[in-house]
């Protein structure tokens, strides 16, 4: 069992910061990758940046330079730091947690089994 929970998001106007947290948290499963997605009404979830557990980070193009993304080596607490935010920053933004499992669903997988958990998600909204 994996729990997953997101926080900060808010309303501002354009221009402004906002920062997001996350903590995934199990007694069992060591959290891999974690990452924020973000999904606004008819469009799929997209990926916003994610962070390994070794720091290592990946952003999307549109946030580059304004988005940082941190964790603490080995530590499952992650933030987003959100500057000059955008109208078109608008959306719900969620966690992602990743795990590796070697049972799902009563079924072995000796290769291991790559599940991810979601988050509840939190509303930023971006005003002109």
């Amino acid at each position: 069992q994996v729990q997953v929970v997101e926080s900060g998001g808010g309303l501002v106007q354009t221009g402004e910061s906002l920062r997001l947290s996350c903590t995934a948290s199990s007694s069992i499963h060591t959290i891999r990758a974690m990452g924020w997605y973000r999904q606004t009404p008819g469009n799929q979830r997209e990926l916003v940046a994610s962070i390994g557990r070794d720091g290592s980070s990946n952003y999307a193009d549109y946030v580059k330079g304004r988005f940082t993304i941190s964790r603490a080596i080995n530590s499952d607490t992650m933030s987003l730091q959100m500057n000059s935010l955008k109208p078109e920053d608008t959306a719900v933004y969620y966690c992602n947690a990743g795990v590796t499992l070697s049972w799902y669903s009563g079924r072995y997988y000796p290769e291991g089994y790559e599940h991810y958990y979601w988050g509840q998600g939190t509303q930023v909204t971006v005003s002109s």
